[in-house]
């Protein structure tokens, strides 16, 4: 017998009482500051944005602080407090929390819920990021463009409470998946960065190279929604921020093919969170007659493959530096389409542009073949931990 199960057999042998969650807690709206506010030294303060891109499960220091006199205006989350970020482009994403755990009070910005409580914070957040709260968080959220879950109705959600022991008990054993797993993915990570490294020192070109606006270079086309024509197993493919940046492993399906797509066209995401990872990055189309663009999608199509390859040109548009900039790290990011056709494209000779992509697609080959266990030993080991995560918080319902 394990020492979760001799706990349970102890403290609750009957079956774990379901409780709303306006049970355990109170539920307040964050305050309004903005990236301009941030001084560098002060108030720690958390941004919504910022638990989507720069935090884990749970924070003890912040990366962001601002003044006193603006703090004193704003909402605060004391210790164990959860922030969860109540907006989001998408379903999966939204109600992303963290729980604060340091000492001193933290100012909270916008778009947010503060959740004040009575239980253990890590099992609380663990619970928020479970199967059982995403099938609960499904039927409040709304909106389509911008996915919003109000505050307030966060109070109906329903969640086991064991006692504490069995929280804490839980909280260990989900606690040493979570390291794992983290060690595995920032190894991951440093290999994508040395990639990004020696991406970018290739495509750096001195002036002695020639440059061209990409919009004379390409066509252009942007996408349109699908969300109403979505089916379980269509016969296109939408192509969405999600599908492009998880490289194609994240699909959604139509029937309809409102915005075809062709072999040889570059895709980008135009539309993407504060800071996070998809903005700018761009997929290949491989096959005809396979794709439909989702809106906030561009798609470009080299018009004369004589005075750019269309491999090179993916690679210098790919996290391209001149669209990141739009980024402010507070607000979600749009880029407009003449922004994107308005920046400069090196265009060396075709030979020396056939010499970075041989040597790109090789690099690209090598760090994939090195890491290419990683990514699955991650998946496996994420895809244990939820089953674990989920198992961990189901109990037999205690009888009324």
């Amino acid at each position: 017998m394990t020492k979760l199960e001799q706990l349970i057999n102890e403290l609750c042998p009957n079956g774990v009482e379901e409780k709303k969650l306006g049970d355990i807690a109170t539920v307040s709206r964050g305050g309004n500051f903005q990236k301009k506010d941030y001084v560098e030294n002060g108030v720690p303060c958390i941004h919504y944005g910022q638990i989507y891109t720069q935090y884990g499960l749970f924070v003890d220091k912040t990366i962001s602080f601002i003044s006193e006199e603006k703090a004193s205006k704003q909402k605060k989350a004391v210790k164990n407090d959860v922030i969860m970020a109540v907006t989001s482009e998408n379903i999966d994403d939204v109600c992303r929390c963290v729980a604060w755990l340091g000492d001193e009070a933290v100012a909270v910005s916008g778009h947010t819920a503060i959740i004040h409580h009575t239980i253990n914070p890590k099992y609380l957040v663990y619970f928020l990021h479970s199967t059982m709260f995403y099938k609960q968080k499904t039927k409040l959220a709304h909106g389509t463009k911008v996915i919003e879950v109000t505050p307030d109705k966060l109070l109906d959600i329903m969640l086991p409470v064991p006692p504490a022991e069995v929280q804490s008990e839980i909280v260990r054993i989900l606690d040493n998946f979570t390291e794992l797993t983290a060690e595995l993915t920032a190894e991951l990570t440093a290999r994508k960065k040395q990639y990004e490294h020696y991406t970018y020192q290739l495509l750096t070109f001195d002036d002695t190279v020639n440059t061209q606006k990409l919009r004379d270079l390409i066509d252009f086309r942007n996408g349109k929604g699908h969300e109403k024509d979505i089916v379980d197993d269509g016969k296109y493919i939408v192509v969405n921020s999600k599908f492009i940046s998880t490289n194609g492993e994240v699909k959604k399906y139509s029937n309809k093919q409102i915005c075809p797509l062709y072999i040889d066209d570059i895709l980008m995401v135009m539309s993407d969170l504060p800071n996070g990872r998809a903005l700018a990055k761009c997929y290949l189309v491989t096959e005809d007659d396979k794709y439909t663009l989702n809106q906030r999608i561009g798609a470009f199509h080299v018009k004369d493959e004589s005075v750019i390859i269309t491999k090179f040109l993916l690679y210098v548009l790919n996290r391209n530096h001149q669209l990141l900039r739009y980024d402010n790290g507070v607000d979600q990011t749009n880029l407009r389409k003449d922004d994107i056709l308005d920046i400069m494209i090196p265009v060396p000779s075709i030979e020396e542009q056939k010499r970075i992509v041989a040597i790109l697609d090789c690099f690209d080959t090598l760090c994939s073949d090195i890491s290419a266990g990683l990514p699955a030993e991650i998946e496996a080991r994420q895809k244990q931990y939820e089953y674990y995560r989920d198992k961990l918080l189901t109990f037999k319902e205690a009888s009324v």
